[in-house]
């Protein structure tokens, strides 16, 4: 959600929150996607080119800013998201991406899934990160609803977005080689009980793993949305636009992080999101197990494997975290908590 709105008719430069520039700001070039050969800048460069990346959008696709759109601008972890009218004043949202690896494949993953369980794509610029999405209904995200009926919309979803795996999205067998030396090295403010057996559970999956698929490895409650009202067709009666919404289903998946593995590797982030609900259960460790389950039964997965990737991020998350220092010792020290639900 916005930082803070922009005022109306606000120039390109006037339309990034102060929060997200200073969070942004502070990021360096990723020196995972330089090693994958991409473009990596800094955040404070991209920043700096960022007023002139929206205006040749606007051009090149015929947009104009649209200051009616209630809350906007919206920013996520590294995007800024602007609301604008197509040329047949169709809402749609121009979305701009701060060059990362995790993003680099998302214009690829969303042309795939062609709007099928996933925010429809109409244009993409990969060079500049940007995307024109058709716009969704940002009041009514899925962490509105109860969260095993959330987890049982992400498992629907899964089924949905699941779609053979191409050559160009990261393997997740590719990643696990790194991770496995992650997990080696001990580190003092994660127990060493968890990343050992990590380590034993992450081998064991890639050793036994199917074949790889496309998966969204950051679909949670968070990261869906409704479509709006209103969505179909242009000129369509409202009887097939009701009847288009109802074939895409009542939920679509945004801000994809595409990666070739199995539908069980996903699971985690609906499991550590929402830690106040979490906070507040009878039995913390019934509680997520039962989120993991509700999602694999939904989604056709191996309960048992969904368990077991599910641990592993926890414990990856948590060792990430250690090696972050104090800014995150409360994200490590939930990660480990959860990660205790999962251990053997």
């Amino acid at each position: 959600m916005p930082d803070s709105p922009a005022p109306p008719g606000a120039a390109p430069s006037e339309l990034v929150p102060r929060a997200f520039a200073e969070r942004i700001a502070r990021r360096p070039a990723d020196p995972l996607l330089a090693a994958a050969g991409g473009e990596a800048v800094s955040g404070e460069a991209w920043l700096a080119r960022l007023p002139h990346l929206v205006e040749e959008r606007l051009a090149a696709w015929n947009l104009t800013l649209d200051p009616d759109a209630p809350g906007a601008p919206w920013t996520g972890h590294g995007a800024l998201v602007l609301p604008v009218r197509r040329h047949t004043l169709r809402p749609a949202v121009l979305k701009l991406t701060w060059p990362h690896l995790e993003a680099r494949h998302e214009h690829l993953a969303l042309r795939l899934w062609d709007g099928a369980g996933a925010v429809r794509l109409h244009a993409a610029s990969p060079p500049d990160g940007a995307l024109l999405l058709e716009r969704l209904d940002a009041d009514r995200p899925l962490t509105l609803e109860p969260v095993l009926d959330a987890c049982e919309a992400v498992g629907g979803l899964l089924r949905a977005l699941d779609r053979p795996a191409t050559p160009q999205f990261d393997a997740v067998a590719v990643k696990a080689e790194r991770w496995d030396g992650t997990l080696a090295a001990p580190v003092a403010a994660v127990p060493r009980r968890l990343q050992v057996q990590a380590r034993s559970h992450l081998r064991r999956l890639v050793d036994s793993a199917p074949e790889p698929r496309l998966v969204h490895e950051d679909l949670h409650d968070g990261n869906v949305l409704a479509p709006l009202p209103d969505d179909g067709p242009s000129g369509a009666a409202p009887d097939a636009r009701r009847g288009h919404v109802a074939r895409r289903g009542r939920w679509l998946a945004i801000d994809p992080k595409p990666v070739a593995g199995e539908g069980a590797y996903a699971v985690a982030p609906i499991v550590w999101n929402r830690p106040e609900v979490t906070a507040a259960a009878h039995n913390a460790r019934i509680h997520v197990r039962l989120r993991a389950d509700v999602v694999a039964e939904a989604a056709g997965l191996d309960e048992e494997r969904v368990r077991a990737w599910t641990f592993v991020r926890l414990v990856l998350n948590a060792v990430d975290a250690a090696h972050e220092g104090p800014s995150a010792d409360a994200w490590r020290a939930r990660m480990i908590a959860l990660a205790g639900h999962f251990a053997s």
